[in-house]
């Protein structure tokens, strides 16, 4: 059985050769005699290491290449490499077996500390408390997302990650790109269709569709509204940095549908106070259109005249980052909230 000392080294020597360690230049010759070395005779390569540990712990080129878990003829060219930079034996025979020289017994304390130091900050497991974070989580959301996301995720927040903060942020798509890449935004949620490349992850959270608003009273809401009556009035349009708005434009401008559109904002905000003083209407994400309703009794919710089309929201997160326990937290959280069967917005 191996001591937890070798099974270490052979870790280590699997960690050193996935991340294939540089060579670092270590002066071990007298000043006169390093002016006569090239440059690759004075770099120590880091993967050798673990070569000198074993050895050292089993005083035999067999059982090092067992314990490491390589062949006996790739041990062998590793100590050669060893003699060779530290122009010492290192090991030799005598009627004990092989033993290391006081050269190796020198450099052995620090290679066995470069050993265990490998292991422990490379396979330790990293961990997330979210009690105790005081981490503040960036989320790439439109106007539209904070209103879907930010009421159910701060209430969680408050119960298992209470010292943690959220912020929100709204971005081009080559900045949420940028973002996600840098580790500035942990997650972009909502509608982003541009983030579809190798580097992206993404899940599916549940599927939105649009209504349309108008003002109570208005003298279109007394009957279903009619194609006719959707073309010839004034709309209210909403061309806004999140992206769900363009599914909407891009499907009526393939039927050819052209409305009237009396007011461009790139607002959500003010269109219950523009709907409620006016006989526009606005057709919008349904999510917001109910929360709308909910808060102002002067406008109301219409069925468009014809079947708009859906849009998936999805959470999106760079692959750099997918491994990582903090970002793992959060991704669980959202899709724990949001989800076909957690969707609280009337279908």
């Amino acid at each position: 059985m191996h001591s937890p000392a070798a099974a270490a080294t052979k870790i280590a020597l699997s960690a050193v050769e996935i991340i294939e360690l540089p060579s670092i230049g270590i002066s071990n010759t007298p000043p006169c005699a390093a002016d006569h070395r090239n440059m690759s005779e004075t770099n120590l390569d880091l993967n050798l290491i673990p070569f000198l540990v074993a050895m050292e712990e089993t005083r035999n080129v067999s059982r090092a290449a067992e314990q490491l878990g390589v062949s006996q003829p790739r041990v062998s060219t590793a100590l050669g490499k060893l003699r060779e930079y530290f122009d010492d034996p290192l090991f030799v025979r005598t009627s004990k077996g092989m033993e290391p020289t006081p050269r190796a017994l020198a450099i052995l304390p620090a290679a066995r500390d470069a050993v265990l130091r490998i292991e422990k900050g490379m396979l330790d497991v990293q961990e997330f408390d979210p009690a105790t974070s005081t981490h503040t989580f960036s989320l790439a959301l439109s106007d539209v997302g904070e209103i879907v996301f930010l009421p159910r995720l701060l209430q969680l927040f408050a119960e298992r990650a209470p010292f943690a903060n959220l912020r929100s942020v709204t971005l081009s798509p080559s900045q949420v790109e940028r973002g996600l890449e840098s580790g500035d935004v942990d997650l972009a949620v909502g509608y982003f269709p541009d983030l579809a490349g190798n580097n992206f992850f993404q899940q599916r959270l549940f599927t939105h569709r649009f209504i349309c608003l108008m003002r109570t009273g208005h003298p279109l809401s007394k009957a279903p509204l009619t194609l006719a009556q959707f073309v010839a009035s004034g709309h209210a349009v909403v061309r806004s940095e999140g992206r769900s708005q363009e599914v909407l434009e891009q499907f009526l401008e393939k039927k050819r549908i052209k409305r009237r559109a009396v007011l461009e904002t790139p607002h959500f905000m003010s269109l219950p106070f523009i709907l409620a003083r006016t006989d526009l209407l606005a057709t919008v994400p349904h999510a917001i259109g109910f929360a709308y309703v909910s808060e102002h009794a002067s406008i109301m919710l219409v069925e468009p005249p014809l079947p708009l089309p859906r849009f998936d929201l999805r959470q999106h997160w760079h692959r750099k980052f997918h491994n990582d326990p903090r970002a793992s937290w959060l991704r669980g959280v959202v899709a724990e909230l949001f989800n076909d069967a957690m969707d609280e917005w009337p279908k």
